[in-house]
């Protein structure tokens, strides 16, 4: 067992778990054939800079902070910013948002939604200033809309 294995292996667990704790994470590790220590969790999560998040049910859970464009770390202060400076509309149709934009903001601000790591986003698409967000279910998406409306 490498180092580049397990830290792969931490990013796969917390990309699809919600993961609350290191015991919880030591034990999915176990899962997954690496017997590791806490200290080494906890020096992993470090090397990772895994920070704990935050979905809209305010279930708290690591995710992985270095999501970044342009050499910059996306965060809350920054989503909100963003939206409060560029997003004229944002409206829902089941699990889909369509988020209407000031002209060539469209691009940005979806990488911004991309960074923050919300679990309920599938994914988003952007033209000059029309996003579409995709949610995993009617009842993220309505969750995540009145947050973005929340911002602007």
């Amino acid at each position: 067992m490498s180092k580049i294995e397990r830290i792969r292996a931490i990013k796969e667990i917390i990309s699809g778990k919600k993961i609350s704790s290191q015991e919880e994470l030591l034990n999915e590790l176990a899962k997954r054939g690496y017997p590791v220590t806490q200290s080494t969790i906890s020096r992993d999560i470090k090397h990772l800079r895994l920070t704990k998040t935050r979905n809209y049910k305010q279930e708290e859970y690591y995710s992985i902070e270095s999501r970044t464009i342009d050499g910059k770390i996306f965060d809350p202060e920054k989503f909100k910013s963003k939206f409060n400076e560029s997003v004229i509309s944002a409206k829902r149709a089941g699990n889909i948002i369509v988020i209407k934009t000031f002209p060539g903001e469209a691009q940005g601000t979806a990488a911004i939604i991309d960074g923050m790591n919300f679990v309920e986003i599938l994914g988003t698409a952007a033209g000059d200033d029309t996003i579409i967000c995709v949610a995993d279910s009617n009842d993220s998406g309505e969750k995540i809309l009145k947050l973005m409306q929340d911002q602007f």
